[in-house]
């Protein structure tokens, strides 16, 4: 019998709106570049502390927002790919494409903290490197913006598929929260005390990422005197 159940806890889904809102945007400011430029390293920095909180969210979150709930085992994709997988939550292929996704989101935020643009603009931490290896990370910064695209790609395609394919909306669980299910209890755990060493666990990556840990720079060198005769 299917019963609608608690599936995505709130901190889930505010993560989940907020990291496509976030990359939307990254992609945007730094195709532009420009004035924008600045504003690509600001949200680098909000997708560092999102993709943080919800590395600890995976730990100490709710029952189906644990990565030990959907963790895609050889045994779940296998029971999966027979048509036996019925459990809420991530399935086994969804779950690996969470946890690339979560992969290269942060990765590619990471070497943006070291990148520049060889104008004006330069990462938080910029100085911890030399110019030789910032350009190399630049290189891969932009690297890796394809295999992102390429990932966003098919989970949007995978979205569709279930959408349209298995009558199977993903999307409005995202939004509500609940879904209606034939086996499944209500998810549980991720309670005000979680919610909170998540959010200052992900200050804190944010913090060190911006840099301002760093000693100041030395002043520039006085101006030489000219002779007045």
């Amino acid at each position: 019998m299917s019963k609608a159940i608690r599936l995505w806890d709130l901190p889930t889904r505010l993560f989940h709106w907020l990291l496509v809102l976030a990359v939307i945007a990254a992609v945007v400011s730094g195709q532009l570049g420009g004035g924008l430029i600045d504003w690509h390293g600001r949200i680098g920095l909000f997708i560092i502390g999102l993709v943080v909180f919800r590395l600890v969210w995976g730990l100490i979150g709710s029952t189906y927002a644990r990565f030990a709930q959907f963790f895609p085992t050889p045994a779940k994709i296998r029971a999966y790919l027979q048509g036996q997988w019925r459990q809420p939550g991530h399935n086994p292929l969804g779950a690996l494409s969470v946890f690339g996704l979560l992969a290269v989101v942060g990765i590619q935020a990471v070497l943006g903290l070291f990148a520049n643009d060889d104008i004006a603009f330069h990462g938080p931490l910029y100085d911890l490197v030399d110019k030789a290896m910032s350009n190399r990370l630049t290189g891969l910064h932009h690297l890796l913006a394809n295999l992102l695209f390429l990932l966003v790609g098919l989970h949007l395609a995978a979205i569709a598929f279930y959408a349209i394919g298995k009558k199977d909306n993903l999307v409005r669980p995202m939004l509500t929260g609940k879904k209606t299910v034939e086996n499944g209890e209500d998810a549980r755990g991720g309670g005000p005390i979680a919610l909170i060493v998540a959010l200052l666990l992900a200050a804190a990556a944010v913090h060190a990422a911006s840099g301002a840990w760093l000693p100041p720079p030395p002043p520039p060198p006085p101006a030489a005197e000219v002779p007045s005769w």
